[in-house]
């Protein structure tokens, strides 16, 4: 049932490493939230034991292996289970999935291609993210052969390309718009992202739309410093003895931006993001498949301090449209990306009440 606010809810200890006691978990309840990463390690146990007992499951994973590889093992039986396992339902991910459906949503034509700028600003005190995130993205290069194995055992239906081919930019490029650097954002926004396109395409038949995920940087300096620790990193991530040293040192080698500690509170508060959306497609009436695209938009998504605050957020508020959105969650259980999960459900008006905003900026001029 439901607790009452403010009343005392009941505290279950439960252990990756002990398959009862999660099964006793799952049994108990209609949804886990799955916070214990990196998942790669940690994550499997709590799906197996979610889809094995009849619970659904959410994750805030960031790690495209692990979420397609629960997809490969469980889609089926949590199909055949009717449960749904969600991942990747923090920041990042929520932010870029969400925010394509909606410039695609606000966008009167159809939009066939969008690229997604994320800026963090801090305050004097600077931004920090935890070494859990540091640990997840050092395994997950170190194994990228895994996953493109993984990717042909799947076997993926290709997307069509609709309308103008998205452009490819270089990894480091000036942006116009921002006035200042940007890099290919390194995230699993870009595999979460297209495995929701190909979901809508596929199940829905909706115009699939071309994705570009990239962050705002800052002057040259940042550059620099950035291609400095980005060699060191590639270069020491390719050799255990390198990983251990990444992992063991995240603060060194990520130059102070990962610590073992994670943020302070005035680190928090100083701390905010911001997605900008740049769309393009063809008005109404126009045919997407011949001709330029004639229909510009540019939306965001606006949150506080991503890992800590906006994360938790788009957690539970993920969690509240799983429970009281059935409805209009896909028909089939399964493991799903966020956008092919919620595209239909209250997701968004959720976020804008608990302060992730989504908003146009400026309306498609043809």
């Amino acid at each position: 049932g439901k607790a009452a606010p403010g009343e005392e809810v009941g505290v279950l200890l439960c252990d990756v490493g002990d398959a009862g006691s999660l099964a006793a978990m799952a049994k108990q309840t209609r949804l886990v939230l799955n916070c214990v990463g990196p998942y790669r390690f940690f994550g499997e146990p709590v799906v197996e034991a979610c889809v094995e007992n009849g619970a659904s499951c959410i994750d805030i994973s960031g790690e495209p292996q692990f979420l397609e590889g629960m997809y490969l093992k469980y889609n089926e039986k949590a199909a055949e289970k009717g449960v749904y396992v969600v991942g990747s339902c923090g920041f990042d991910s929520i932010p870029a999935d969400m925010g394509v459906l909606y410039t695609r949503d606000k966008l009167k034509g159809t939009l066939t291609a969008v690229e997604s700028f994320l800026s963090v600003k801090s305050g004097p005190e600077g931004v920090a993210v935890h070494d859990g995130t540091w640990k997840s993205a050092v395994y997950g290069l170190a194994d990228e052969d895994s996953l493109k194995k993984l990717r042909k055992q799947i076997g993926y239906a290709p997307v069509p390309v609709v309308g103008a081919k998205l452009k490819k930019r270089g990894f480091v490029f000036y942006s116009p718009e921002f006035k200042e650097y940007c890099i290919t954002f390194m995230g699993s926004d870009g595999s979460v992202v297209k495995r929701t396109q190909r979901y809508l395409h596929t199940e829905l038949k909706q115009t699939p739309v071309q994705y570009g995920a990239y962050a705002t940087l800052g002057g040259l300096g940042s550059v620099i410093k950035l291609m400095f620790m980005g060699m060191l990193f590639l270069l020491l991530v390719k050799f255990n003895f390198g990983r251990k040293l990444l992992t063991k040192y995240p603060k060194f080698f990520s130059g102070g931006y990962f610590s073992k500690e994670g943020p302070t509170q005035k680190q928090m508060d100083g701390t905010s993001f911001t997605m900008t959306f740049f769309g393009e497609g063809y008005s109404e009436g126009q045919d997407p498949q011949s001709g330029k695209p004639n229909v510009k938009i540019c939306t965001e998504v606006k949150g506080p301090e991503p890992g800590y605050i906006a994360t938790p957020i788009a957690m539970v508020q993920a969690g509240l449209s799983l429970l009281e959105d059935a409805a209009s969650l896909p028909k089939r259980g399964g493991v799903y990306s966020p956008g092919a999960a919620f595209s239909k459900t209250k997701l968004i008006d959720r976020l804008n009440k608990r302060g992730v905003e989504f908003s146009v900026i400026s309306k498609p001029e043809v």
